[in-house]
């Protein structure tokens, strides 16, 4: 039987090259695999656009989202049924009317607010990015020092209302297998949060001690997680 192709979603403040690691470790276990270039313009129309890229793919899928590309597969997943798994990478799993904002703010922890990112008015609407001063400490606190100024430059910001707009909808994760890894030093998105979305979704949960940029610091673990939800519903 051949492999189900893997689509792995990124989310803000991040581009498609931070899955790097990981796809070096799908491909030397023969998955195919696809990294969206997320738009960072909304949850609808950033959905639809993953929708459409799943849809492209001939065969099965399994959905991987990293932070903000969480609350994509999410939606996406009700409009593709090839898709057989979502894996949630250190990401949301919002249910109807939650925003990303709500969700990284319920539970203490979060360092990215106000005093870490930068704004910018672009057509009159505000982008997000983290300073890069505070790029490390947020998002990345274990990945080596010069990775994560690389990582802070070469960031993509995010439209503010594509965190603050509510879920609409019911969510994937009440009809598709999940898997969940937990990152235990997240500085973006507390632990307490991603467990709390991970047992409400019926996760299948694996912990590690890691920063949000989980897939740059520890992509093997990342790989078996997504491997786990392939081989897990073949």
């Amino acid at each position: 039987m051949s492999k189900p192709t893997i689509v792995l979603v990124h989310g803000a403040f991040a581009d498609s090259s931070s899955w790097t690691g990981v796809v070096a470790k799908l491909h030397e276990q023969g998955f195919p695999v696809v990294a969206v270039a997320n738009p960072l313009r909304g949850v609808e129309s950033d959905a639809a656009y993953v929708a459409d890229v799943v849809k492209g793919v001939d065969g099965p899928v399994v959905l991987a989202g990293h932070s903000y590309g969480g609350a994509l597969i999410t939606r996406a997943a009700t409009e593709t049924p090839n898709v057989r798994a979502l894996v949630y990478i250190a990401a949301f799993q919002p249910d109807a009317g939650e925003s990303v904002f709500e969700l990284s703010g319920r539970y203490p922890g979060a360092k990215l607010g106000p005093e870490t990112t930068n704004v910018l008015v672009h057509a009159g609407a505000p982008e997000l990015s983290i300073k890069p001063a505070d790029f490390a400490e947020v998002f990345a606190a274990d990945v080596p020092a010069e990775t994560a100024a690389i990582l802070a430059v070469t960031q993509r910001p995010v439209a503010q209302q594509a965190l603050a707009a509510p879920f609409e909808g019911t969510p994937a994760w009440t009809k598709r297998p999940s898997w969940t890894l937990i990152a235990n030093q997240d500085n973006a998105i507390p632990a307490a949060a991603q467990a709390f979305m991970a047992e409400r979704a019926s996760s299948t949960v694996r912990r590690i001690d890691a920063s949000h940029a989980v897939a740059v610091s520890q992509p093997a673990t990342v790989a078996e997680v997504i491997v786990a939800a392939a081989d897990a519903t073949e």
